[in-house]
C-alpha cells in the first residue's frame, strides 16, 4: 500500500511543519472523503433513475437505521483511534498495540449482533416510520442487506483511522477511492444493466466495503505498520476508555438518526413521498459538504493526538488553525454553490420530478444553504476536543447539533409547516456555534498552555 511508512508516520506527525503536515494528511483525507461523498450522491441518482421515485424515497427513509449499525463501529474505532494515537505519542507502543487488537474484536462483534437486531427487526422499524406498500417492502429489503453483510463491511471505518494513524496517508486516500470506483460500478452493474431492485444497491455498496477491508488489513497481517496485532488483553479501564473517547462521535450518529426518524416520520404526514424525496436531497447535498470537512479536520487527528500526547500544544494550535480556517473556506464555498444552482442539483438525482413539484426541492435547498455559513465552526471545534480527549465538551456539540437543538427548532417552527423543517438546519447551525465558541473560550487556558517535555523512554 502506498504512503509513509512506518519509520517515518512518526517524523510526520512530530516534525513535519503544521503547514506541510495539513497539506501532506488533511488533503488527501478530504479527496478519499470526497470520492465517498460522490459515489453517495451517485447512490441516490442509480437508485433514483433505475429503480425509481418511491426507491429513492425508500433509500432514505432505510437510512437512518442503516448508519445507527455503521455508527457502533464508528463508536470503537473513532474511540479507540484517539487513545492509540495519544499511547503513540506517549512511546507506549505495547498499550497501543493492545487498543488496537482489542477494538478490531470488538467491533466484528458488535456487527455481528447488531445486524442479527437489524434484519430480525426491519419490518418492524420501517413500520413504524407510516411507511406502507412498496414504499415499506423496498425500505426493508434495502435494510436486510446491509445487516447481513454488517460484521465485514463495519470494520473498514477503523481500519481507515489505524492506517492514517500508521502514517499509510496515501494508502487510505487511494482506499477510499478504490472503494467508491468499485461501488459505482457494481452499482451501475446491478441497477443499470442486470436490472436488480434496491437491495442490489446495497449489495453494491456492501461488495465494494468487503473487498476494501480485505485489503486495507494486509499492511497489519504482514506486519509492515506500526501497529501490530498481539494477544488481546480486554481492560475495564480500556472499554471504558474507548466508549468515553467514541461517545462524541457515537452520540452525533445515533442522536442525527433519531432526528432523521423523526423529521421522516412528521414528513411523511405532512408531504408523502414527495417531502421524503426533498428530505433526501438535502441530506445528500449535506453527504457530499461534510465529509470534505470531516477529511480536514478528522483526518489530522492521528497527528493532534500524537502530539497532544507528547505535550507538543503549540503544535497542536497550529494544526488546528489550518483545519478551522481549510473547513471554513469549503462550507462558505457551499453557500454560493447550492444557493446558485439548486435546480439543478435537485435533477441529480430526482429526474422525473413533476413541474409542481421542482419548486419545492429548490425553495428547500436555498433555505438549507443557510446552514453552512457557521457550519465549519463547531464541525471543528468538535474534532479538535475529540483529538485531545476531551469527550465531554465534544459530546456536548455533538448531541446539541443532532439533537438537542433540532427537536427544540421543530416545536418552535412548527407553525411554518415544511419550510420550519427546511430552516432548520439552518437555525441549529448558528446555535452550534454558539454552543463551541462558549467551549473554546472556556478551556483557553488549557488550549494555551505552553510546550511540556515528556520522557523518552518506552512507558508501555
Amino acid at each position: 500500500m502506498k504512503g509513509y511508512s512506518d519509520m517515518n508516520s512518526k517524523q510526520l506527525f512530530a516534525a513535519t511543519p503544521p503547514v506541510k503536515l495539513f497539506l501532506t494528511a488533511a488533503i488527501p483525507g478530504a479527496i478519499s472523503m470526497l470520492a465517498s461523498a460522490l459515489y453517495q450522491m451517485f447512490d441516490g441518482a442509480f437508485v433514483g433513475g433505475y429503480v425509481g421515485y418511491t426507491a429513492f424515497a425508500s433509500l432514505n427513509l432505510a437510512m437512518p437505521f442503516v448508519i445507527i449499525n455503521f455508527a457502533l463501529a464508528d463508536l470503537i474505532g473513532v474511540g479507540s483511534a484517539v487513545p492509540v494515537s495519544i499511547c503513540l505519542g506517549r512511546k507506549q507502543t505495547k498499550e497501543a498495540n493492545n487498543i488496537f487488537t482489542c477494538a478490531c474484536l470488538m467491533i466484528i462483534g458488535t456487527g455481528v449482533l447488531v445486524g442479527g437486531i437489524l434484519f430480525a427487526a426491519a419490518p418492524l422499524l420501517i413500520g413504524f416510520m407510516g411507511a406502507e406498500g412498496d414504499f415499506a417492502a423496498m425500505a426493508i429489503q434495502y435494510m436486510r442487506v446491509y445487516a447481513l453483510c454488517s460484521p465485514v463491511t463495519t470494520i473498514i471505518f477503523a481500519v481507515d483511522n489505524f492506517l492514517r494513524i500508521c502514517g499509510y496517508v496515501r494508502g487510505s486516500m487511494f482506499l477510499n477511492i478504490l472503494m467508491s470506483a468499485l461501488c459505482a460500478i457494481l452499482e451501475f452493474l446491478f441497477l443499470g444493466v442486470f436490472r436488480w431492485g434496491i437491495w442490489a444497491a446495497a449489495l453494491a455498496t456492501c461488495s465494494a466495503m468487503m473487498i476494501c477491508a480485505v485489503i486495507a488489513f494486509i499492511p497489519f497481517f504482514r506486519k509492515k505498520a506500526l501497529l501490530r496485532f498481539c494477544r488481546p488483553k480486554f481492560q475495564v479501564k480500556m472499554i471504558r476508555q474507548i466508549i468515553t473517547c467514541g461517545s462524541p462521535n457515537f452520540l452525533n450518529n445515533i442522536a442525527g438518526r433519531i432526528t432523521s426518524i423523526l423529521i421522516n416520520r412528521i414528513l411523511v404526514r405532512l408531504g408523502g413521498e414527495t417531502a421524503v424525496s426533498v428530505y433526501g436531497v438535502l441530506m445528500y447535498v449535506d453527504g457530499f459538504i461534510q465529509p470534505i470537512m470531516y477529511g480536514l479536520c478528522d483526518s489530522l487527528q492521528p497527528a493532534v493526538g500524537y502530539n497532544w500526547g507528547a505535550g507538543k500544544y503549540s503544535r497542536v494550535r497550529a494544526v488546528e488553525k489550518c483545519c478551522f480556517t481549510a473547513s471554513g473556506i469549503v462550507s462558505l464555498l457551499a453557500v454560493v454553490v447550492i444557493a446558485l444552482i439548486p435546480a439543478q442539483i435537485t435533477t441529480l438525482f430526482v429526474d422525473d420530478i413533476a413541474p409542481e413539484n421542482l419548486g419545492l426541492f429548490v425553495g428547500a435547498l436555498r433555505l438549507f444553504c443557510l446552514t453552512y455559513i457557521v457550519r465549519w465552526f463547531s464541525f471543528a471545534t468538535q474534532s479538535y476536543m475529540l483529538a485531545i480527549e476531551k469527550p465531554l465538551p465534544a459530546s456536548l456539540i455533538s448531541v446539541s447539533t443532532a439533537l438537542v437543538f433540532p427537536v427544540i427548532l421543530i416545536a418552535a417552527l412548527w407553525p411554518l409547516g415544511l419550510t420550519g423543517i427546511w430552516l432548520n438546519f439552518a437555525g441549529t447551525s448558528f446555535l452550534a456555534a454558539a454552543l463551541s465558541l462558549i467551549v473554546l473560550l472556556r478551556l483557553r487556558r488549557e488550549l494555551t498552555r505552553p510546550d511540556a517535555e515528556l520522557p523518552s523512554e518506552n512507558a508501555g
